[in-house]
């Protein structure tokens, strides 16, 4: 069993996620989202998919990306 980095949470399924050379141990997919995924440059959500890149930054999807720039363009 492994304690859980995000909640604490002692439990015999914890597993471990390698990013950026650095381990990382969670409990469960929830925990490690939460802790791991950017968020969206617009709304702030948790991205897990592919998401957007543009401009430099990181967008959940398309339709961030573009209120981004539509907002500039104003």
């Amino acid at each position: 069993m492994a304690i859980c980095e995000k909640c604490g949470n002692d439990y015999v399924g914890s597993f471990q996620v390698v990013m950026n050379g650095e381990s990382h141990t969670y409990d469960s997919f929830e925990c490690a989202i939460a802790a791991l995924a950017p968020p969206c440059t617009h709304c702030g959500c948790k991205i897990i998919g592919h998401g957007v890149g543009a401009g430099g930054r990181l967008y959940c999807c398309d339709h961030c990306a573009k209120a981004v720039y539509l907002d500039a363009a104003s």
